[in-house]
């Protein structure tokens, strides 16, 4: 594997080095000059979206490759490195929630049993081992307690809303008070279910005891009578899971007192490990990804080097490719939490993701966050020579890109967007089906609106409706009305934004807090929130509880 990944890394370098010779320097550029960026933008995509580089999955080898390739693109431009320590780089973690370990097991009578098919840990288990032989229905101190979920749940079969994992939580700190060394949970109801699961972002406090599910159909088949003593062999084992992202940052320094940012991530979905993929089929594929988004990495590479010879200099230019957007803003949100440059010379941001696409027909693509200063509406038409272009123009400073994060910090942003497709988060997002001439004309069109802003004041910034959470899969009737924070590694939801007029906002919720409940559901991640979310309707009549700082919150609301 290491010989493969060594062959891998100096084929792609020898590749990029090649294109990198035949480029030329360019004479001062004006924005009628530009030349044609067709054949550059060939160069980048057949490197970026290529097998060799398998789908540029955040933390990967594939992402480190891609990242020397755009590091390696602003050297030779002449572009200054803008990140961490005098590099080009700006890394951060990536917290993946827990991991069961493989290596932890499970014995019933000498009998090894299926991590997840027969038993799994629950969210707040402790490491431990267990050896012991004990009674089901026995409850003695210093001893292995089972625990049977069946009263609780038919108790409560007609509340739409109920959740079992607070009363588990407090039936655990009972048992564990009388002396319980481990728990072993299951359900002898025949037809009510406990929806329990490991959820791996969940991330609660663990207890120090192991607490274990086991599934009906194990506890049936290994479990003959609670009456009769068995033997327990149980090695519990779950650690945190981390991978590193990074950023790729350049500059040109023009000694001004503000500065543009030109943004587009560079991650993408690897093999479809991160499950964001809309592709289900076997084998597992390469995403390549080449309109998602290497399309808008190829842009910013020839944006930075046709701004560095250009007469546009009353702004400094930031470039970052943005790494862990798939997985969240990762990226995005780390940078403007730790920013290279101060934050308050930030002029606006551009963001380009997904603009290979861009039809020959109707000429058709998104702009958005034109609500976001009123000089937008200054310099955005299409009665020049870009009549030729349909731009729908969108107000909104939020939705599912990096440009977002910029947005909840206050400042003026524009996205660029061609549009979905079919191949969209699939295998067959390939560098051959992306239109460079379309994505040419709208370089053009993009530096044409930083060349109408050159000679203009620092942007006003003005706050627009925002785009409430909501999950492709999932179909929501009611809303809070806030924006989490993904990157969060915290137990609940961290409020990122409140969109405005929605009952977040009414409430008095601010970025920061953090949901914790929601009705009788206890909120450990954002896909459980969203789960509970789920359950209710316009009307609903609830009580949400939330965090600030140390003071806990409760608010009887109705959806």
């Amino acid at each position: 594997m290491k010989v493969s990944l060594l062959l891998v890394s100096i084929l792609f370098i020898f590749q990029a080095n090649a294109f990198a010779q035949k480029r030329k320097k360019n004479k001062k550029l004006t924005e009628t000059e530009l030349p044609n960026l067709v054949t550059n933008l060939q160069q980048h995509l057949q490197i970026l979206a290529s097998d060799s580089l398998q789908g540029r999955r955040t933390g990967t080898i594939g992402e480190q490759l891609a990242a020397s390739y755009i590091k390696n693109q602003y050297s030779s431009i002449g572009i200054l490195p803008k990140g961490d320590n005098g590099s080009y780089f700006q890394t951060f973690d990536v917290n993946e929630g827990k991991q069961f370990e493989n290596f932890s097991t499970f014995y019933i009578n000498d009998v090894s049993l299926q991590p997840y098919k027969d038993y799994f840990p629950l969210n707040n288990s402790g490491n431990a081992e267990v050896n012991e032989i004990v009674s089901p229905i026995l409850k003695d101190a210093h001893t292995t307690w089972f625990y049977d979920l069946k009263d609780e749940l038919v108790k409560n079969e007609s509340n739409p809303h109920f959740d079992i994992t607070p009363i588990l939580n407090q039936k655990i700190k009972e048992y564990i008070a009388k002396g319980a060394t481990a728990i072993l949970l299951y359900n002898s109801s025949a037809k009510l279910n406990d929806n329990l699961l490991f959820d791996k972002k969940a991330n609660e406090i663990p207890e120090k005891i192991a607490l274990v599910y086991l599934t009906k159909e194990a506890f049936k088949k290994y479990i003959k009578s609670i009456n009769e003593a068995v033997e327990i062999k149980l090695k519990i084992a779950i650690n945190n899971k981390k991978r590193t992202g990074t950023n790729i940052i350049g500059y040109i320094d023009n000694k001004a007192s503000t500065t543009i940012i030109i943004g587009a991530h560079y991650d993408h979905l690897g093999y479809g490990e991160d499950h964001n993929s809309l592709y289900n089929g076997e084998p597992k594929l390469i995403h390549n990804g080449a309109d998602d988004n290497a399309s808008g990495v190829a842009a910013t590479i020839e944006m930075a080097r046709l701004l560095k010879t250009s007469k546009f200099t009353n702004n400094n230019y930031l470039f970052i490719n943005f790494s862990g957007e798939e997985l969240g803003l990762y990226g995005s949100k780390y940078f403007i939490e730790h920013s290279t440059i101060d934050t308050s010379t930030i002029n606006y941001m551009i963001n380009m993701d997904m603009v290979g696409r861009l039809n020959d027909s109707t000429k058709a693509f998104t702009i958005g966050g034109f609500g976001t200063s009123p000089t937008w509406g200054e310099v955005i038409t299409t009665t020049d020579k870009w009549s030729i272009l349909q731009p729908k123009l969108d107000s909104s400073g939020t939705g599912p890109s990096d440009h977002s994060s910029f947005y909840r910090k206050g400042i003026p942003v524009l996205f660029f967007f061609t549009g979905t497709h079919s191949d969209y988060h699939k295998p067959t997002d390939d560098y051959d089906k992306i239109n460079y001439s379309g994505e040419d004309i709208l370089i053009k069109y993009i530096l044409s609106i930083i060349g109408k802003t050159d000679s203009k004041p620092k942007l006003t910034f003005t706050k627009t409706k925002e785009t409430a959470m909501g999950g492709s899969n999932t179909r929501f009737t009611v809303s809070l009305g806030i924006m989490p924070d993904y990157t969060y590694s915290g137990s609940g939801v961290k409020v990122d934004g409140v969109s405005d007029g929605k009952l977040a906002q009414k409430l008095g919720l601010q970025p920061g807090d953090i949901v914790i409940k929601l009705g009788d559901n206890t909120v450990t991640s954002v896909e459980n929130y969203m789960k509970a979310l789920g359950t209710f309707k316009k009307g609903d009549a609830t009580k949400l509880v939330t965090q600030r700082k140390d003071k806990i919150i409760q608010y009887d609301i109705v959806f």
